[in-house]
């Protein structure tokens, strides 16, 4: 049993948790069954994996860029608040499990195996489940058990005692959660990429998919007239430069955070290292938000290099492992795809709901404050805006985002200081985890053994539903894009 841990320990440690070379050894497998030549196994894993790394180069940017922006407005006005952000809620619980429920953090990683598993099968016999979608970001999977871990100890006291029961229940929770949640995305994905052939597993998945059908439903196409989208409006005079989305980025950086980082001070970011004594404030506070773009830029060059690879050699996975599946991948993928501009505008949207909910936190006097984190503020809130924006155009892909940033404050304060996280420092913040993680933990808590049992029966019925609304069209989808496409127009008519 030892040896079979040390193994999985560091197969998580060096693959399961390295998302570029999980996807590189996804592709190697795919590409082998499809009986592809050696050579092009191995460029194709090499590019997959630069390509991966290539993003993560953006991703990184992005945040490294912009938490101490965040986080420092927490340390300049002494705000004794926690940090929605998933690095930070990983902390927490690596700081407080053991302390508050007396359980080891190394379970956690047990537990993202046998949720993993579950996942597997349930995608293995999706012609009971109904679920095609396998999660693969491994780093997103790692932070998800992590705060899973707690929520669930929280939510059932009476496993403490048995550790096996408390593991495999934690494992079916999160590991039809994996299944579900990426499930849902898999048609707002199709859509938007025209069948690229894979969705997205991250945090913010039943969030995608309520926001998309929102989208559609509140600000769609109505008696015949086409919804705006934002690449369709043609701005006059010297606005048309936000028409380029570099310049776009740019200038609603230099805007937006360049007010905070004045707002921060000099002396702050003196003391804190950002700024060099004697540096110019003025051309600090430029290339700092110009970075955005460059990010965002790198960002999307990773997207076209890897998703290609992915898709393709998947098919070898789908044809003889896992019938009619696509690979569950890292929500910054599809900021390659629908509007560029859409993901300044849904970043800049969603901290504003998350501004004013953390204001009104301060009014209200509550006993958590909460910090916004960039990981949350961006991937989720851009994540919604492009596919609102593809479904119910400008309106919606401002909207929502800006709810979004209200709704993860607010959750994240509730249960993050319910469950005692918030004495750490950190929850994971993301919109699943704000919303959909906190009814699920109410629901376990106050009914117990059945609690458990209407949380996966209800997770596990939703692709139920979703397959007899469209028997026809259901694994089309995935199996074949184009003649799913040619069956929704004869539906339409």
């Amino acid at each position: 049993m030892d040896i079979l841990m040390s193994i999985w320990s560091y197969f998580a440690t060096n693959v399961l948790q390295q998302p570029a070379f999980m996807i590189g050894l996804i592709v190697a497998i795919g590409y082998i069954l499809l009986k592809k030549p050696w050579y092009d196994v191995l460029a194709g894993v090499i590019k997959a994996i630069v390509g991966y790394l290539i993003l993560t180069v953006g991703s990184s940017g992005l945040v490294n860029n912009f938490r101490p922006v965040l986080v420092g407005l927490r340390d300049r006005f002494n705000m004794d608040a926690m940090v929605i952000d998933p690095y930070f809620g990983q902390n927490a619980v690596t700081a407080g499990v053991e302390e508050v429920f007396g359980k080891s953090f190394g379970n956690a990683m047990i537990l993202l195996l046998i949720a993993f598993i579950v996942n597997i099968l349930l995608v293995r016999f999706s012609k009971y489940t109904k679920l095609r979608a396998l999660f693969t970001t491994g780093h997103v999977q790692v932070q998800q058990a992590s705060t899973a871990y707690w929520l669930i100890l929280f939510a059932c006291p009476f496993l403490l005692n048995n550790n096996i029961a408390l593991i495999v229940v934690m494992a079916v929770v999160l590991g039809a959660y994996w299944a579900v949640g990426a499930d849902l995305t898999i048609k707002p994905c199709q859509e938007i990429t025209d069948g690229a052939g894979f969705c997205l597993a991250h945090q913010q998945m039943f969030g995608i998919a309520l926001n998309t059908w929102l989208a559609e439903k509140l600000f769609g196409n109505k008696k015949g007239k086409k919804v705006k989208k934002i690449d369709d409006i043609e701005l006059p005079g010297f606005m048309s430069i936000f028409n380029e989305n570099m310049v776009c980025t740019s200038i609603l950086m230099l805007i937006f955070f360049g007010a905070i980082l004045c707002i921060l001070g000099r002396d702050y970011l003196t003391e804190q290292g950002f700024l060099a004594e004697g540096a110019s404030m003025v051309f600090y506070v430029i290339q700092t938000c110009l970075y955005f773009a460059v990010y965002l830029a790198i960002l999307q060059l990773g997207v076209r290099t890897f998703v290609t690879e992915l898709t393709e050699s998947f098919q070898g996975i789908a044809n003889r492992l896992l019938p009619g599946s696509v690979p569950g991948v890292d929500c910054a993928v599809i900021f390659g795809f629908g509007s560029a501009n859409a993901v300044p505008l849904g970043f800049l949207a969603g901290f504003l709901g998350q501004i004013i909910a953390i204001a009104a936190l301060i009014l209200l006097k509550s006993p958590v404050l909460v910090i916004c984190g960039f990981v949350p503020v961006f991937f989720d809130n851009s994540t919604i805006a492009v596919f609102a924006n593809e479904k119910g155009g400008i309106k919606a892909a401002l909207i929502l985002p800006f709810i979004s940033g209200l709704c993860q404050v607010f959750g994240s304060a509730i249960i993050a200081g319910w469950v005692g996280m918030a004495a750490y420092g950190g929850y994971l913040g993301m919109w699943d985890w704000a919303v959909v993680w906190p009814v699920m933990t109410v629901v376990m808590k106050y009914l117990s053994y059945a609690g458990i049992i209407l949380v996966v029966v209800g997770l596990l019925v939703i692709p139920q539903i979703r397959y007899r609304m469209n028997k026809e069209g259901y694994f089309l989808l995935t199996e074949d894009y184009e003649a799913y496409k040619e069956l929704k127009k004869k539906q339409a008519k």
